[in-house]
């Protein structure tokens, strides 16, 4: 039989204190919280799918189509595009930041809540498309 070496004092990976399993419970429960926290709030940023739809047939498909493929010369494609992109420059129309005789005066009546949803909308669009 082998002999074992006798240890003495504490071992250098040894249980931890009480005090230090509180302290890491606390912090991984403060943690999930704070990530769930961050995953509610992202997903109220989100807009609502059918709102967006609705606004975008009465106040953008004049010039943007409802499918985000534009209609007039010189008017963008919308569908697919980035959402956040599009909550900006909404954003940014209504605010006066950016101007156009047209995006201006329909960007000034959207209440926050309808450009999240005109986002959504157009953002949700896929676009696929077909080399030459």
């Amino acid at each position: 039989m082998i002999a074992r070496p006798e240890i003495r004092g504490p071992a250098p990976f040894g249980r931890p204190s009480a005090g230090l399993l509180a302290l890491w419970r606390f912090v991984t429960r403060a943690a999930v919280a704070v990530a769930l926290l961050f995953a509610a709030s992202a997903a109220t940023l989100a807009g609502d799918l059918e709102r967006g739809r609705a606004r975008a047939e009465m106040l953008c498909q004049t010039c943007h189509g409802l499918d985000g493929q534009a209609t007039l010369p010189g008017a963008p494609n919308l569908s697919g595009q980035n959402r956040d992109y599009l909550v900006i420059q909404l954003e940014a129309y209504r605010d006066g930041s950016r101007t156009h005789p047209q995006m201006s005066i329909v960007a000034g009546s959207l209440s926050d809540e309808d450009i999240e949803d005109v986002a959504e909308w157009y953002s949700s669009i896929r676009v696929t498309l077909e080399l030459p």
